[in-house]
C-alpha cells in the first residue's frame, strides 16, 4: 500500500514543504509570493482530509498510510510556522509551543504504543480542533494582506495562531492526562 492514491497524496504534503519555502526565494513581488504560498498551502492541507476519505472509500487503508498521514501534517505545519517566524509574521513563542507539542505528543504516542496502551492517546476532537485552528491561521498569515479588500488576514492570522497555540497546549494537557494512569502504573 506504499503507492496508493491516498498515500501519494500524503507524500505530496511532504514534497510541498520545500516548494512552499522556496516560493519566498523567488524573484517575485511579495504579494505574489504570498498568494502562491497561500494557495499551495491550502491545496496541500486539503489533501489531509481527502487522502483519508479516499483511503476509506477505495479500501486502501494501510498501516503505513496511518503512520505517514500525521507525520506529513506535522511536517507541513511546523515548516510553515517556521517560515512565518522567519518572515516576522508569527512569534517564536508560538512556534516553540506548536513544534514542542508535536514532538512531545509524538514521543508519548510512540511510548504508549510500545507498552500496548496506544488507545489511551488516540486522536481526540480537541486535537482535531487544534489542527483546524492551525490550518486556518497559517494561510491567513502566509497571505498577509487584505482579502477581498476587506479582511486584514495578518490581524486575523495573528489572533488565530495564538488561539491555535492555546488549543495546542490544551490538547497536550488532555493527552498527557489520558496517558497519566498508564504512565503511573509503568514508572515506579
Amino acid at each position: 500500500m506504499f503507492w496508493t492514491i491516498p498515500t501519494l497524496m500524503t507524500w505530496a504534503r511532504i514534497v510541498a514543504i520545500p516548494l512552499i519555502v522556496g516560493v519566498f526565494y523567488l524573484p517575485l513581488e511579495p504579494a505574489t509570493r504570498n498568494l502562491i504560498a497561500t494557495v499551495m498551502f491550502v491545496v496541500f492541507a486539503a489533501t489531509d482530509w481527502l487522502d483519508g476519505y479516499l483511503a476509506r472509500r477505495l479500501n486502501q487503508v494501510s498501516a503505513f498510510g496511518a503512520f505517514l498521514d500525521p507525520v506529513a501534517d506535522k511536517f507541513l505545519v511546523c515548516a510553515s510556522v517556521l517560515v512565518l517566524v522567519h518572515l516576522g509574521r508569527a512569534d517564536v513563542f508560538v512556534a516553540l509551543i506548536i513544534i514542542g507539542r508535536e514532538i512531545a505528543i509524538s514521543a508519548l504516542r510512540e511510548w504508549m504504543a510500545q507498552i500496548g496502551a496506544s488507545k489511551s492517546v488516540a486522536v481526540h476532537m480537541i486535537g482535531k480542533l487544534k489542527t483546524t485552528a492551525q490550518m486556518t491561521a497559517i494561510p491567513f498569515l502566509l497571505y498577509d494582506g487584505k482579502l477581498f479588500g476587506l479582511i486584514d488576514t495578518h490581524v486575523w492570522g495573528v489572533w488565530l495562531i495564538w488561539i491555535a497555540a492555546v488549543m495546542t497546549v490544551w490538547s497536550m494537557v488532555y493527552y498527557l492526562q489520558k496517558a497519566l494512569p498508564e504512565i503511573r502504573s509503568r514508572v515506579k
